[in-house]
């Protein structure tokens, strides 16, 4: 493991990685502390749709967790960029909590489809209105496509597995804008004014936290919490840069190894 790197700046994942749900995972809040006294500025980076950004917050604040809401980066907000980007009115397949961070965006006659964590919208008659729409011309926009997440009372289907049905009914292909897509982490990076060499990324998810991170030139730490099944390290190339056992372990090695 090469520890050459200077250091500017850690990504952090939030659900799996910092907590699950309503839960804290054990340490982390005195672990984010420990890092916040080093000098390397801190960024938090989320795929979850289940919510949107104002109630990730509050739900971190109740757990104690030390973090400002500006230095939160969803995929939500990504999404919502691309959408104004492409001057298109979607069709939103999102949790009903996370639609106040589309909030002014034109939704009336969709000619777009934008797909997150919905479990009350995947539906057949709601998912067959997106095949129509795609069928016709609309693009497909996919927050993130992982293929589950972990909840308190186990691993639950993601977004990926709906979206991909969408694009082997369509034959289209999703543009994705979360993790673990570059410019998404090049997004977050610049916003506190780092280069990916100069970062690292913690998280839960092989591909799309680690993998993706160090696609994007970061190196990548991946916890043995949330998600991570045994054998998970072995699914990238390159391998993680590091795998601990959860996010205080994380933190030390940074604390004594990286700076």
């Amino acid at each position: 493991m090469s520890t050459r790197r200077i250091l500017k700046a850690v990504l952090i994942d939030l659900s799996g990685t910092l907590h699950i749900e309503d839960t804290a995972v054990s340490g982390a809040q005195e672990a984010l502390q420990k890092l916040r006294s080093s000098p390397v500025a801190v960024k938090f980076v989320t795929n979850t749709t289940k919510e949107c950004k104002r109630t990730l917050f509050e739900r971190l604040q109740k757990l104690s967790f030390d973090i400002h809401e500006d230095e939160i980066f969803t995929s939500l907000t990504a999404a919502r960029n691309f959408v104004e980007q492409k001057q298109v009115r979607p069709l939103l397949l999102v949790d009903n909590s996370a639609l106040e961070d589309f909030e002014g965006v034109d939704t009336t006659d969709p000619n777009a489809v934008v797909v997150g964590l919905a479990p009350e919208h995947f539906n057949y008659d709601t998912l067959n209105k997106a095949f129509r729409l795609i069928l016709d011309g609309a693009p497909l926009i996919a927050i993130h496509k992982a293929r589950y997440y972990k909840k308190v009372d186990g691993l639950s289907l993601g977004p990926g597995p709906f979206i991909t049905g969408l694009e082997y009914a369509t034959d289209v292909k999703a543009a994705v804008v979360g993790k673990p897509e570059k410019p998404f982490f090049l997004e977050a990076l610049r916003s506190i004014g780092c280069q990916p060499e100069e970062a690292v990324m913690i998280g839960d998810d092989v591909r799309d936290d680690v993998g993706g991170a160090q696609s994007a030139g970061m190196l990548g730490i991946l916890v043995k919490t949330g998600k991570y099944r045994l054998g998970d390290e072995g699914k990238t190339n390159p391998a993680p840069y590091l795998t601990c056992d959860a996010f205080p372990q994380a933190v030390d090695h940074i604390l004594y190894n990286m700076l």
